[in-house]
């Protein structure tokens, strides 16, 4: 549990301080003090502790992640600190975390979403250029069997390459050798990193749809600290809760993860939820596609209570509808089973199978 100490200044005022836990690398402080900055806004009485901490997904960087096959690679460790007590609450990159959390954990926040898009990052030689105006066979960096499978589909006249390590690792190796004409990153990282200017080129979603979660950050926490989950819950941003909750159940009722591809595209419009989503082969020649709706206006009756021990993919939204986020749940996975009655599931079994394979 968190823990209380004296004031430093002795008038014997008790400071509670809560320890969150991070992945080290620059991009993931970046947004842990982001999320932090928010809390002590909101509580400017406690106290916060930043713990750093390496997990798998940032120590085997010599295998493409797809092929590692562990569903928490960049989250495991931080829960094991979180179920030890050693930390109150950790925050991750929305898209890193499973659909399903180990038992007695839940995502108590959903923040307000960056840009979930992925961005073009050129080659200093190739400044100016675009896909489309790379030479043929100019090679493309990029880590996600989503990525490539979709921009092969687009841009057939190009060649993808696996490339692993954070994001300074991928633009140095980008910069300094000649392996890449350009590299796919979300451009949500780029722009927290303050580096929006190395962006040559966002993909829309006629492009290059996103992965579930891309952008949002997620505070994950013990289900059963009803204190931490009521501190973190005016974190939460209400769209992007209900865009991510169906995106997740939509990825959960495929049975996808990162092994195979799966992509999505989500707006909030005039209180309609739409979610687009989509599975692909490996080399993108086949694939299928569909959008739904649904509505998210709040109903005439007076708000509900929102039950606490309700769970939807992983999510405790206290503060958001229960009605508006069983809409959205309900949305992803009527997509997910409309995708699958026409062959989805014959698609992901092949993509799977290839990428063990190969």
């Amino acid at each position: 549990m968190s823990e209380e100490v004296a004031s430093p200044d002795g008038n014997g005022k008790v400071i509670r301080v809560i320890r969150i836990g991070t992945r080290k690398s620059q991009l993931a402080r970046i947004q842990t003090d982001s999320v932090a900055d928010k809390l002590k806004e909101l509580y400017p009485d406690i106290q916060l502790e930043i713990i750093g901490m390496s997990t798998t997904g940032d120590k085997i960087l010599d295998t493409a992640l797809s092929k590692i096959g562990e569903k928490s690679l960049f989250t495991k460790e931080l829960e094991n600190a979180l179920e030890r007590n050693e930390v109150d609450l950790v925050v991750h990159s929305l898209k890193d975390l499973p659909t399903t959390l180990p038992p007695g954990f839940t995502i108590g926040a959903v923040l307000k979403r960056e840009n979930p898009h992925d961005a073009v990052v050129l080659h200093p030689k190739n400044v100016g250029k675009t896909l489309d105006t790379l030479p043929e066979n100019s090679v493309i960096g990029t880590s996600s069997l989503r990525r490539a499978a979709q921009v092969k589909k687009r841009f057939p006249h190009l060649i993808f390459k696996d490339i692993r390590g954070n994001l300074n690792t991928r633009l140095k190796k980008l910069d300094e050798k000649d392996d890449f004409a350009a590299i796919i990153l979300a451009a949500a990282g780029l722009k927290r990193m303050g580096w929006e200017n190395r962006i040559s080129q966002v993909l829309g979603p006629e492009d290059c749809m996103y992965a579930v979660g891309q952008g949002a950050l997620a505070v994950e926490v013990r289900a059963r600290d009803t204190d931490i989950l009521e501190m973190v819950s005016l974190l939460h941003d209400p769209d992007t809760v209900l865009r991510c909750i169906a995106e997740r159940a939509f990825l959960k009722q495929l049975e996808g993860g990162c092994s195979v591809p799966v992509a999505v595209y989500t707006q909030v419009k005039d209180s309609q939820l739409y979610l687009t989503g989509a599975v692909y082969s490996l080399d993108g020649s086949d694939s299928l596609k569909d959008t739904m709706q649904t509505s998210i206006a709040a109903s005439d009756k007076s708000p509900e209570e929102v039950d606490d021990r309700v769970q939807r993919v992983g999510v405790t939204a206290r503060k958001v509808s229960g009605e508006a986020q069983d809409r959205a749940e309900r949305l992803g996975i009527d997509l997910a089973n409309l995708l699958l009655s026409k062959g989805a599931k014959d698609i992901l079994t092949v993509a799977r199978q290839l990428n063990d394979a190969s």
